[in-house]
C-alpha cells in the first residue's frame, strides 16, 4: 500500500470522526484543516525550540572555545619559563 492511499484512509477517517461528534453536539471542529493547522503551528513551534537549542549550544562552544584559548595562552606563559630552565638544566650537565 502506498503513502497517498494511507494519508487519504487516515483523512477520511478524521473526517467521519469529525462528521459523527458534530453529529452528537459535541464539536464541529475536528476535521482535517483544523488538524492540519494544527500539526502546521507545532511544527513551527517545534522549529523555533530547535532553533533555540542550537543558539544554546552555539554560545556555550564558543564560550568553552575561549576558556580553552584562554588556558593555552596561559599554560604558554607558564611552561615556557620552566622549560627554558629544564634546557638550560640539561646543557650545563
Amino acid at each position: 500500500m502506498n503513502t497517498q492511499k494511507l494519508i487519504n484512509i487516515a483523512l477520511q477517517g478524521v473526517d467521519n470522526l469529525g462528521y459523527r461528534l458534530d453529529q452528537f453536539g459535541i464539536t464541529g471542529k475536528v476535521n482535517r484543516h483544523n488538524i492540519a493547522a494544527f500539526l502546521m503551528a507545532e511544527q513551527k513551534h517545534l522549529e523555533g525550540e530547535w532553533d533555540s537549542i542550537q543558539a544554546k549550544v552555539d554560545r556555550r562552544r564558543s564560550q568553552l572555545e575561549h576558556v580553552v584559548q584562554f588556558v593555552e595562552s596561559r599554560a604558554d606563559a607558564v611552561i615556557s619559563p620552566v622549560l627554558a630552565r629544564v634546557n638550560r638544566f640539561r646543557a650545563s650537565q
